[in-house]
């Protein structure tokens, strides 16, 4: 479960920054990335040394590199993780995220953080049953952070109580157990299509679109993310996966992404048609470039290329799941369901170019999913990230 999923993990200013090294390799065992911000404190207690060997990754401590002037974002580091894990939470950094006292780069990746965040306390039973302690792990909680509770033994002050920072084993079955419950596609092996095709005219010119893939790619890891077994049929595009567990097939043309479905289909249970293909290919593409001196403006023959959708379509086996995507300039819903039937979807998701904030080359869309047995959903305009999700659930719901 922990495949590919990419951990934060914050280390505060205790003893119990020594069991942070097992939960690391642990971690990284299970095949997840880990990257370390730790507090200045915390490197007291253990060396950023340590913690890189064992994580691969420069560990994350200033805001910045003194020498270098390196900027390090925790923007970027909370859009990056799939889970920020606090381990061990000291009841002072407990305090400032609880009130977003913002004054070290582990509390800003937090207060910037968009996945789920698991707090393990760790200190002395006192400290741990102290009135503002508990209050501040009440308002964590209801920020939807995740508390992993204390054990109680032998404190470093040799007291007997609540206050143990949680086993890293148990830590990371926490872990696998909260992705287990939000995976509904596990066990199921998803096919994308994302992109454009381009159509060769001659070896330096093609017929193609403005799909940059970034809705495919979103579908992807989301997918992913919720367990699917993904495998990316993609056009020419500059963008790749976030989650390192899906596979990309990279074609060119719409025959090529064709012949590339029609292999892995068959063992799919899902398909989702996002590629922006190309309707219509050169008949005869010149084997080399065509000059402009000297000669006519040439008359381009056009051939249909092969309805990948609705080529899928024919051989769909009940236990199938066949999604198509619509992007329409006019009568845009009459359109999509048009092809909804045609083709021999059980879901089509419309979107409409007359939206600036939706279609190709924007980092946002806006969607109508109607399914086969006639209900629709409307999505407002979302990032393609975020939408990915509304879609993969209102097609598992």
């Amino acid at each position: 479960m922990l495949a590919g999923k990419h951990i934060i993990l914050g280390i505060t200013g205790g003893i119990a920054a020594y069991k942070s090294a097992t939960l690391i390799r642990l971690l990284v065992k299970k095949g997840a990335e880990v990257q370390v911000v730790i507090t200045p404190s915390g490197k007291e207690f253990i060396t950023p040394v340590t913690l890189s060997t064992l994580s691969g990754k420069p560990v994350i401590s200033e805001f910045f590199t003194a020498n270098t002037g390196e900027w390090h974002s925790h923007v970027d580091l909370g859009l990056w993780a799939d889970a920020m894990v606090v381990a061990p939470a000291t009841a002072c950094t407990i305090g400032k995220m609880a009130h977003g006292i913002a004054d070290n780069m582990l509390v800003t990746t937090y207060l910037s953080a968009k996945a789920p965040v698991f707090v393990a306390p760790a200190m002395d039973l006192d400290m741990m049953a102290h009135p503002s302690t508990t209050a501040n792990l009440a308002l964590l909680r209801s920020y939807g952070n995740i508390i992993i509770e204390p054990a109680a033994g032998e404190l470093a002050s040799h007291l007997i109580g609540k206050g143990r920072m949680e086993e890293p084993e148990r830590i990371v079955e926490i872990l696998e157990q909260f992705f287990s419950r939000r995976q509904p596609l596990a066990g199921k092996k998803m096919l994308i299509t994302a992109g454009p095709t381009y159509e060769r005219i001659d070896p330096v010119r093609f017929i193609g679109n403005f799909s940059t893939g970034k809705m495919g790619y979103a579908l992807a890891d989301a997918a992913a993310e919720l367990g699917a077994d993904v495998t990316v049929v993609s056009g020419p595009v500059s963008v790749t996966p976030r989650n390192a567990s899906v596979k990309v097939v990279s074609v060119e043309s719409a025959r090529q992404m064709l012949e590339a479905c029609e292999k892995v289909w068959p063992d799919s249970d899902i398909a989702v048609m996002c590629a922006a293909v190309a309707d219509y290919a050169p008949l005869h593409p010149a084997d080399s470039k065509i000059k402009r001196e000297g000669h006519d403006i040439p008359t381009i023959e056009l051939t249909k290329n092969p309805d990948i959708a609705a080529t899928l379509g024919v051989g769909k086996r009940p236990d199938q799941t066949l999604v198509g995507f619509a992007l329409e300039t006019d009568n845009e819903e009459f359109n999509a369901q048009s092809k909804l039937k045609s083709k021999n979807l059980d879901m089509i998701v419309l979107n409409s170019l007359r939206n600036p904030q939706a279609g190709f080359a924007t980092d946002t869309n806006q969607v109508t999913i109607f399914k086969a047995d006639g209900t629709r959903a409307d999505f407002p305009v979302k990032p393609k990230t975020e939408l990915a999700f509304d879609i993969i659930n209102t097609m598992i719901d």
